[in-house]
């Protein structure tokens, strides 16, 4: 058997121009995201995204707005892209099925980040919504992936599984933010109902999905951390920020102590005693 027929170590296989093109395509990506979320913060003489809008995204526009300091997440969420952009143009990473299977979920994930930007930057918030809604789908879909491809490596739990579990888990409650700063902009009355029970109702919701993707996701913590820190940040803005809503604050820090609590519960579960057959 010749070196070109013989079969590679663990499932490798040799590189293709398909290969290629996804990894480009990846860096070219994340560069444009990277380039967005500078504008977008204000440093790159953009003005920043709570300034937009008549301040409809600001952190008292609505009560599931969350505080300026929540934003801070998507330091360590680029930090985390930006490092897997690096780790899957590697010439290791060309042929891995994991990358094959995930590379083009997350370059449409970066794509339409720097898209959300664009839209809030424009002033369209239904097309920000539409761009935000699109980015937790594509999350979501990359995320099934990598629950049904484990990755065995700490780059993969770090810079795949991670990366893409905190932006999940944030997206989440950034979605829900998003829609209701552009409702209350296109003059939605509630059905009658008052603001707070609105807001407390889709705490609720945004609870349930997370814990439910925790108990699903075996209690990984990305997802579940990122979750918690929006709706938390929420809590506080209901607090010390210009719109209070004590009633609303407590939801939100509930619903958050709930989905950590689940993912942990989840996590100890399963190192438990293995039983015997």
């Amino acid at each position: 058997m010749t070196s070109l027929t013989r079969r590679l170590p663990l499932g490798v296989e040799h590189p293709t121009v398909s290969d290629r093109v996804r990894q480009s395509g990846v860096i070219a990506a994340t560069v444009v995201a990277l380039a967005g979320a500078v504008y977008g913060s204000g440093l790159g003489g953009g003005p920043p995204i709570p300034h937009l809008a008549g301040g409809a995204l600001g952190p008292d526009a609505t009560l599931l707005a969350p505080a300026g300091p929540a934003f801070a997440i998507w330091s360590v969420i680029y930090l985390g892209l930006a490092g897997y952009a690096i780790w899957q143009a590697l010439p290791s990473q060309a042929a891995r099925h994991r990358q094959r299977s995930l590379g083009y979920w997350m370059l449409a994930s970066l794509l339409l980040n720097a898209a959300w930007i664009v839209s809030v930057q424009a002033g369209l918030l239904a097309l920000s919504v539409l761009m935000i809604a699109l980015l937790l789908v594509v999350l979501a879909m990359a995320f099934v992936r990598l629950r049904h491809e484990p990755g065995g490596t700490t780059a993969d739990s770090v810079l795949l599984d991670g990366t893409v579990g905190l932006s999940l888990g944030w997206v989440l409650v950034a979605a829900a933010a998003n829609a209701a700063a552009w409702l209350q902009t296109a003059g939605f009355s509630g059905f009658g109902l008052p603001p707070e029970v609105w807001a407390m109702a889709v705490l609720a919701a945004l609870a349930v999905v997370a814990s439910a993707l925790a108990v699903w996701d075996r209690g990984r913590l990305a997802p579940a951390l990122a979750s918690a820190w929006g709706l938390v940040w929420i809590a506080v803005s209901r607090v010390v920020g210009g719109l209070p809503s004590p009633v609303v604050a407590v939801t939100a820090l509930a619903a958050g102590v709930l989905v950590i609590m689940v993912a942990v519960a989840v996590r100890v579960a399963r190192g438990g005693p293995v039983r015997r057959r």
